[in-house]
């Protein structure tokens, strides 16, 4: 079973790292400013603004020391992704996922975080956050209902209701109603665990997806290779996430969700779209490893976590 850490509370200390690409100086301060000013304490990684390759905040085995230093700090409560970016692959190797199972720690990020979000999940059996980032969406334009939803996963114990923002209807692409643990995250980026020790397994779970900055034919290629390998046929039910800037300049009006229609055209199972999570302005939290019940007629979506605590109190975050 699939367990989350124990809930989040106003002065808890956040460890700050960059598990992938690397974030200015400024944004380092600003960084600490936001995290501060939300009540927590603050220890940040030193590698936040290093340069490898150009593309990287350091090696794969500096970054992942961080990782793993983090999970070892008692002091530090949550794990935060200042931002995503590229070159996840090369921390695997380095990652201590013994040590990361015996010490449970709310991990908050999106985008190339997904292959963390695999294997603490598959590997580790530890509950995780598909939620926003702290360089990427809360030093500069954190949104009430994003943030809202944010401190409403992270302090909940028991349910916790998806709620899309005001104006953003949650849609039906197929009819139905499923139950299961969620799973998933950046649709490159679960195309790419093929193969992998912490390769995406949706048996009998809800399949989450979202997407940025891929055309219309590289988008068409990732989708048909993870229904190929039975990824969607083998999951009971399908959330779709934005897909951000994934045009199909040929054929506009063919878009991602168009092809997700076609490549689900011979599945059972129900799938919602347009989730505000993802690249967007909006990013509502998902709790991966949490229980989740679609119901495609009122389209609601409800998670149920199980905390290592057994604390019932509200919500802090409201």
């Amino acid at each position: 079973m699939i367990k989350f850490p124990k809930r989040l509370e106003k002065g808890s200390t956040v460890g700050v790292i960059c598990p992938c690409s690397a974030i200015t100086a400024e944004q380092e301060k600003k960084c600490r400013e936001v995290l501060e000013k939300m009540g927590f304490r603050v220890k940040m990684a030193d590698n936040l603004t290093a340069d490898y390759a150009g593309y990287m905040a350091g090696t794969g085995k500096i970054r992942a020391q961080w990782i793993n230093r983090m999970f070892a700090d008692p002091e530090v409560d949550a794990v935060f992704c200042a931002r995503g970016g590229d070159g996840c692959g090369r921390v695997v190797e380095y990652l201590d996922l013994d040590l990361i199972k015996a010490n449970p720690k709310i991990f908050v990020g999106y985008s190339d975080v997904t292959t963390f979000h695999l294997l603490f999940n598959q590997v580790c059996s530890m509950g995780t956050f598909h939620g926003p980032m702290v360089s990427s969406n809360m030093i500069d334009a954190f949104d009430e209902e994003s943030e809202a939803a944010f401190w409403d996963a992270l302090t909940c114990s028991g349910d916790y209701v998806y709620k899309n923002p005001i104006g953003f209807p949650v849609k039906v692409l197929r009819e139905g109603r499923a139950r299961g643990v969620v799973t998933g995250g950046n649709l490159a980026l679960l195309s790419a665990s093929m193969g992998t020790p912490y390769e995406v397994d949706t048996r009998g779970k809800i399949f989450f997806i979202e997407e940025i900055n891929e055309t219309g034919n590289r988008l068409e290629r990732m989708v048909y290779q993870l229904k190929n390998a039975g990824k969607f046929r083998d999951s009971a039910g399908i959330l779709l996430g934005q897909f951000t800037d994934c045009d199909n300049k040929p054929m506009p009006e063919y878009d991602a969700i168009c092809c997700f229609r076609d490549a689900l055209e011979d599945y059972d199972g129900p799938v919602l779209y347009n989730l505000q999570t993802g690249h967007g302005e909006k990013h509502i939290t998902i709790p991966l490893g949490a229980e989740c019940n679609m119901d495609t007629k009122n389209r609601r979506i409800l998670f149920h976590m199980e905390r290592e605590s057994t604390d019932k109190k509200e919500c802090i975050g409201k």
